[in-house]
């Protein structure tokens, strides 16, 4: 039997400027849009396999740039189901400019359209396709943003745990002074009662120093954990906050590729790690989560959950997957959590496919 045929003859990108259902108040300024960069792989059989980015921070004509120059002549003419052949040649091929950054986000748009084809050539979900682990995955609501304010992260919290989550994550640092933290998580506390599990997201505002000062205070209150309280690149300052608190200190969000997070594995003292699917792709999560797993380190990924409940559905060290509504009015069949609660859809790919009113109505002309 010869080898599948599915030559990519076209890959089209387009960028969507959304309106929020709910704007991300990470600040007292949250983005006005939400920045979409999708990109369709259509092969000579007929299958178009779609990947797509979320962008934060503008980025989206520079990424589609990189597409347009550095991905797409080394792919035209590709076999689409060469999908680890083609990840380790735009990684080498684009490694003197790349290795983190544009290059890497690019990529990984397209390793996600390929991933989404090739369970479209063989009519199966991806977590099929790597082989099927977990029936249900648990969810934490996510968004309780800073820029509500205190009153305002408790009131989202609520409604979370009235839809059923038993986790919610708030965050700390950036508008607030570390007795003002305290003093947040306190109220979340009071409000939620012992039987549900608060997490806390820094966005790697604090120094070591201050995350040790600021955390042995907040883990009075039954912290479940940590995130980021310091710059990524301070591998040594997460070690020494992990060693300080009972609190678990997790991580990996902003990190890109395994090779990123190699002092991660090195210590293995973080024991909950967040990987996210715009920095390497598919094929790159499914090598960090494995390599995790050999060094008893979970996996709690980074936003995404609609892509990311096939990952976690086919792992067997799957923690829990953040929630956030951020695209769930896109989709023809959204993938949302039931009672804190996801499964892994069963159609083919991914299983996602914009509206085609999302696409007309937001297309950036």
């Amino acid at each position: 039997m010869g080898a599948v045929s599915m030559i990519i003859e076209d890959i089209r990108t387009y960028q969507i400027k959304a309106p929020w259902t709910e704007a991300p108040k990470f600040s007292l300024n949250p983005p006005e849009f939400r920045d979409i960069l999708v990109l369709e792989l259509e092969t000579d059989n007929g299958i178009v396999g779609m990947g797509y980015l979320i962008l934060l921070s503008g980025g989206g004509s520079t990424i589609q740039a990189c597409i347009k120059e550095l991905m797409i002549p080394e792919l035209l003419g590709k076999n689409a189901t060469n999908i680890e052949a083609i990840w380790q040649h735009l990684w080498k091929r684009n490694y003197w400019i790349g290795r983190m950054g544009i290059t890497v986000l690019a990529q990984s748009a397209v390793d996600i359209a390929l991933w989404d084809a090739l369970g479209k050539q063989v009519n199966m979900p991806l977590h099929r396709i790597w082989g099927h682990c977990n029936d249900t995955i648990p969810a934490y609501g996510s968004g309780c943003w800073r820029g509500y304010g205190p009153e305002g992260m408790v009131e989202r919290a609520l409604r979370y745990v009235k839809e059923g989550f038993k986790a919610i994550k708030m965050q700390s640092g950036v508008l607030y002074d570390g007795n003002q933290d305290v003093e947040n998580l306190s109220k979340m506390r009071d409000a939620l009662g012992e039987n549900i599990d608060i997490m806390t997201d820094v966005n790697m505002a604090w120094s070591a120093d201050e995350a040790i000062k600021i955390g042995k205070k907040l883990q009075e209150f039954n912290l479940y954990w940590l995130e980021e309280p310091v710059n990524c690149e301070d591998f040594k300052g997460y070690l020494r906050i992990a060693e300080a608190l009972d609190t678990r200190v997790v991580g990996g969000e902003t990190h890109f590729t395994r090779f990123d997070m190699r002092p991660f594995f090195e210590s293995a003292r973080i024991p909950i790690l967040q990987p996210d699917v715009m920095r390497g792709g598919f094929t790159e999560l499914r090598k960090i989560a494995t390599v995790a797993d050999t060094w008893g380190i979970k996996i709690a990924p980074h936003l995404f959950p609609e892509l990311m409940v096939q990952l976690m559905a086919s792992i067997p060290n799957a923690h829990i997957i953040e929630y956030v509504n951020w695209m769930d009015d896109a989709w023809v069949n959204p993938i949302l959590p039931t009672q804190g609660q996801y499964s892994a859809p069963e159609r083919p790919g991914h299983g996602l496919e914009f509206k085609k009113e999302f696409i007309s109505d937001y297309i950036l002309k």
